[in-house]
C-alpha cells in the first residue's frame, strides 16, 4: 500500500521538473517525463482498486509528515486510502495518464508544450491530495490547488482575451462556493474540536438534531454545516447558480477539457459529499437541498445543451447535466450510485471530449457543427469512438438482457434508486431525471447526426476556407494570437476554384496514433465500465465498508421498482433519438421552424437562461461602480486631494513663505534671533 506515495507524488515531481527545464530542454523530454509519471500512478492504482473489489485489500492511512500542532488543532499530513479513494485513483490516473498522451498529437505544434504538460501533472498532483486527504484542511489543500490549475490551464493560451476572461470567470465563481466551504470547515472544527475525517464521521451520527446558534437564529448545526459545505460543491462541480464558470471553460485546450472539465475536477463536489455521507445523513435538510440543486441542475442544462452549436459547449453542458444526476443520487441517500456514475461517467465524457478534439483538429479548429457533416467516412476511428461515447451516454441497454453500455447501468440505477426512495424530492428528482435523459439522447444524437451524417457543409465555414486559400491554418487555437486577424481576413478570403465547387480543396483528415489510442482504450471503458462493474458498486455493502454511508434498504428498494421505471430511461432515449433523427436527417428545415415557432423559447435557452445576463447587471456592474467610486472620490477625491497633494501643496506654500525669510542681508538674521530671544525670555518669565 506504500507505493500511494508513488502515485501521489510522481506527479508533482514530474510537474516540477517539467516547469524548470521548460527552455532548457527539448519539449518531448517534459512529455516524456510526466506522461510516464502517470501511466506509472495508472499501472499502481489498478491493483488498489482491484485489491478493494476482491475484498483483499483493507483501508488504510499512510503517514506522510507532521504538519500542524496548536492547541487542541493537531493534524498530520497523512494519505487516507480506502474504497472511495480507491475509485479515485483509478479516475484520475487513468483519464489523466490518457490526456498526457493524447496531448502529445492535439498540442504538437505549441510552442510552449512544457509548460502545459507542467500544468497537466500539477492539476493531477492536487486531484490525488484532495482524495486522498485524511483531513478537512488538506482536501482544502487540494481544493484549491485543482482551482489553481484550472486557471492555469483555462487561460494556458493568455494572449487570447477570451481564454484570459474566461480562467479569470472560473477563479471568482469558485471563491464564491469555496467561501461557503471554509466556513463548513471552521464551523466543522468548532463542533466537533477536530478536522481528522475519520473522527468527524465517527461522531456525526450522534450530532442528529443538536442545534446552534447562526446569524441570531438557533437552526440544526448539521444541517448549517453540510448547506455550507454543499456550496462548496456546487462552486467546484457546476451546479445551479455556481454553474456560469463551466461552458466558458472550453477557452482552454480541449486536454484540458477531457480532464478537468469532464472526468476529474469538476466531480469534487460529488466525492466531498460522498466522503461526508455520514455528516449528510444527520442533516436532512441539507440532503433535501442537495436533491433539488441537483435535479434542477440537470434539467437545466440537458435544456441548454439542445440549442448550442459549439461542439465542446454541448458536452461541457452535458456534463453540467450528469453532475446533477449524481448529486441527487447522493441526495436521496445512494451513495454508491452516485460514484457509480461518476465512475462510468469519467470514462465516456472523457471519450467525449476527446472525440470532439479530434473531430476539431481534423476540421481545422472550426467548433462549430453547422459546418461539419458526413465526417463519419472521413474520420472512422473517431467516428466509432464518439459513437461508444453516445451510446453510453444515452443509456442504450435492455434491462431484461443485463446488457448495456456504461451510462445505462449507472444512470438507470440512480433513477430507480430516486423512484425507490418514495419521498416527494425523490419523485421530483426521478421525475427531473427522465425528462433529463430524454433531452440527453436528444441533443448526443444531434450532435452526431450534424457531424457525421448528411451533407458536407466545410464550405461555409470561414476558418475552412481560409485554410484552404492560404494554404495553413490560420485561425488554429495553437497560435491564438493571429486569431483576431485570421477570423478579420476569413471575410474576405477569396475562395479556391476547387473549394467554390464543392469541398474538393479540403479533406478532413484522421488524428495522429497518439489522439487515436486514448479514444480506442476509453471507449472500452464506455462499453464494459458498467457492466462488469454494476453488482460491485450498486449491492455489494462489504465493497464500501466505512468510506461511506451504504443504505442497504434503500437498494431493495430500488430493485423492486416497477419495471415501467427500469424501461422509463430506455423508452425516452428512443424517443429523443427519433424526434433527432427525424429533425437533423429526414427532414432537416424542422429545426428552423421550431426555433421560429418557439422564438423567445429557443431564444431563452440559447442564451443560457440568461444566468450571465443576470449576474452581469446584479453583481458586475455594481461592483465596477462601486470600484469606480472607490477610486474617484475615495483615491483621487479623498487620499490624494488630502494625502500626496495636499502634502506637497503644504510643502510648496510654506517653502514660498519661508524664502522671504532669506534675504541674504546679516542685520535681517540678527533680527530675527533678537526677536527669537526676546520671545523665548518672556515664555520662561510669564
Amino acid at each position: 500500500m506504500h507505493s500511494i506515495l508513488i502515485i501521489v507524488f510522481l506527479p508533482l515531481i514530474a510537474a516540477i521538473v517539467a516547469g524548470f527545464t521548460n527552455k532548457s530542454a527539448p519539449s518531448v523530454f517534459a512529455k516524456a517525463i510526466t506522461t510516464g509519471a502517470l501511466f506509472i500512478g495508472a499501472a499502481l492504482s489498478w491493483p488498489i482498486f482491484l485489491g478493494f473489489v476482491g475484498g483483499t485489500y483493507e483501508p488504510t492511512v499512510v503517514p506522510v509528515l507532521k504538519w500542524v500542532q496548536s492547541g487542541t488543532l493537531t493534524f498530520d499530513w497523512a494519505l487516507r486510502v480506502d474504497t472511495l479513494t480507491a475509485i479515485m485513483l483509478v479516475v484520475i490516473n487513468t483519464v489523466s495518464a490518457l490526456v498526457h498522451l493524447y496531448s502529445w498529437g492535439y498540442m504538437d505544434e505549441d510552442p510552449d508544450q512544457p509548460r502545459f504538460f507542467a500544468y497537466l501533472s500539477l492539476f493531477t498532483f492536487a486531484m490525488l491530495m484532495l482524495v486522498t486527504a485524511d483531513n478537512l484542511v488538506q482536501m482544502f489543500f487540494g481544493w484549491e490547488g485543482v482551482g489553481l490549475a484550472s486557471y492555469l490551464l483555462i487561460g494556458f493560451w493568455f494572449r487570447k482575451p477570451s481564454a484570459g476572461a474566461a480562467a479569470i470567470k472560473a477563479f471568482v465563481v469558485n471563491r464564491v462556493g469555496d467561501l461557503g466551504f471554509m466556513l463548513g470547515i471552521f464551523g466543522t472544527y468548532l463542533v466537533f474540536d477536530t478536522v481528522s475525517v475519520s473522527e468527524i464521521l465517527a461522531a456525526a451520527p450522534g450530532m442528529s438534531g443538536a442545534t446552534i446558534g447562526f446569524l441570531g437564529y438557533t437552526v440544526q448545526t448539521m444541517d448549517v454545516l453540510c448547506i455550507l459545505l454543499f456550496i462548496g460543491a456546487m462552486g467546484k462541480s457546476a451546479q445551479l447558480g455556481l454553474h456560469t464558470w463551466l461552458p466558458d471553460a472550453m477557452e482552454g485546450p480541449t486536454p484540458v477539457s477531457a480532464l478537468i472539465h469532464a472526468a476529474t475536477m469538476v466531480t469534487a463536489g460529488v466525492f466531498m459529499v460522498c466522503r461526508l455521507s455520514p455528516m449528510f445523513e444527520a442533516a436532512p435538510v441539507a440532503l433535501g437541498m442537495v436533491t433539488f440543486v441537483g435535479a434542477a441542475t440537470c434539467i437545466f442544462a440537458a435544456t441548454v445543451g439542445t440549442t448550442q452549436w459549439d461542439i465542446k459547449r454541448v458536452i461541457a453542458y452535458s456534463t453540467c447535466s450528469q453532475l446533477g444526476y449524481m448529486f441527487f443520487a447522493a441526495g436521496v441517500g445512494a451513495y454508491g450510485a452516485a460514484m457509480f456514475h461518476l465512475f462510468t461517467h469519467a470514462f465516456f465524457k472523457a471519450l467525449l471530449f476527446l472525440g470532439a478534439g479530434s473531430v476539431i483538429h481534423a476540421m481545422h479548429h472550426e467548433q462549430d457543427m453547422r459546418y461539419y457533416g458526413a465526417l463519419r467516412k472521413h474520420i472512422p476511428l473517431t467516428f466509432w469512438a464518439m459513437m461508444a461515447g453516445t451510446l453510453a451516454i444515452t443509456g442504450v441497454g435492455i434491462y431484461h438482457l443485463g446488457a448495456g453500455f456504461a451510462g445505462f447501468w449507472s444512470k438507470d440505477a440512480i433513477l430507480e434508486v430516486a423512484y425507490g426512495r418514495g419521498t416527494e424530492l425523490g419523485n421530483f428528482a426521478f421525475w427531473m431525471g427522465t425528462f433529463a435523459a430524454l433531452l440527453t439522447s436528444f441533443y448526443s444524437w444531434r450532435l452526431m447526426f450534424l457531424t457525421f451524417w448528411g451533407k458536407p457543409r466545410w464550405a461555409e465555414s470561414e476558418h475552412i476556407q481560409h485554410a484552404v486559400h492560404h494554404g495553413h491554418d490560420a485561425s488554429d487555437e495553437h497560435n491564438p494570437a493571429s486569431q483576431e486577424d485570421a477570423g478579420h481576413d476569413a471575410h474576405h478570403a477569396v475562395p479556391s476554384k476547387d473549394y467554390e465547387a464543392g469541398t474538393a480543396g479540403y479533406h478532413p483528415h484522421e488524428s495522429p496514433l497518439t489522439m487515436l489510442i486514448p479514444l480506442v482504450i476509453l471507449s472500452v471503458g464506455a462499453v464494459l465500465a458498467g457492466q462488469v462493474f454494476a453488482p460491485t458498486f450498486l449491492d455489494d455493502a462489504a465493497f464500501w465498508g466505512s468510506s461511506i454511508f451504504y443504505n442497504e434498504p434503500l437498494i431493495h428498494a430500488m430493485h423492486g421498482v416497477p419495471y415501467l421505471v427500469k424501461y422509463a430511461a430506455f423508452i425516452v432515449m428512443l424517443l429523443g433519438l427519433i424526434v433527432a433523427w427525424y429533425a437533423y436527417i429526414k427532414d432537416t428545415s424542422v429545426p428552423a421552424k421550431a426555433a421560429e415557432q418557439l422564438g423567445p423559447v429557443y431564444r431563452f435557452l440559447y442564451n443560457k437562461w440568461y444566468f450571465d445576463e443576470l449576474y452581469h447587471y446584479l453583481f458586475v456592474v455594481p461592483a465596477f461602480w462601486l470600484g469606480r467610486q472607490f477610486w474617484k472620490l475615495g483615491d483621487v477625491g479623498t487620499i490624494d486631494r488630502f494625502g500626496p497633494n495636499g502634502v506637497a501643496w503644504v510643502v510648496e506654500k510654506g517653502a514660498v513663505g519661508a524664502k522671504r525669510f532669506q534675504t541674504g542681508y546679516l542685520y535681517s538674521y540678527a533680527l530675527v534671533m533678537l526677536l527669537g530671544l526676546v520671545a523665548a525670555i518672556t515664555w520662561v518669565l510669564f
